[in-house]
């Protein structure tokens, strides 16, 4: 499948191989995990960044095998996360660092062109959330009030 906004092919059927187990060589056990995992959720560092420090400073490979879930639905039942999910927040620091440099730089085309893209990104991630109850069937993405929101 190709890419909706780019003419590179995509990563269809990419995936790592399935394992219900963790490997032999790692010696994290679950306990350990779950602290490490609090601890840095609780410095503010989003879960993207946790799985990647967890793979490249204790490595762990996965955390799903160990835990027996997923990490963001871990951090759903022991705690506080934010109301908007994290590729949703993502995409909309970027629409607002487009909007800025659009401010100083009005006849930049290429980047209206891709601040267009990504805020349609961001629309149909948003109807896709509201589908599966992630977001409130009210929220709308509103360009003024994206700043706030994401602070």
């Amino acid at each position: 499948m190709a890419r909706m906004h780019t003419r590179r092919k995509g990563s269809s059927r990419s995936r790592p191989p399935f394992r219900s187990t963790p490997p032999e060589w790692c010696d994290m056990n679950k306990e350990e995990l779950e602290k490490h995992v609090l601890r840095l959720y609780g410095n503010g560092v989003s879960p993207t960044m946790i799985g990647l420090t967890l793979r490249d400073q204790y490595g762990v490979p996965s955390v799903k095998p160990i835990l027996g879930t997923k990490l963001t639905r871990y951090l759903k039942e022991n705690a506080e996360v934010p109301e908007i999910p994290e590729d949703l927040t993502n995409l909309m620091r970027k629409a607002i660092g487009m909007r800025k440099h659009l401010a100083s730089n009005k006849k930049d085309l290429h980047n209206r062109r891709w601040l267009q893209l990504t805020e349609n990104k961001i629309r149909r991630l948003a109807k896709y959330y509201r589908g599966t109850g992630r977001l409130p069937q009210n929220w709308q993405y509103k360009p003024e009030t994206a700043e706030m929101l994401i602070t």
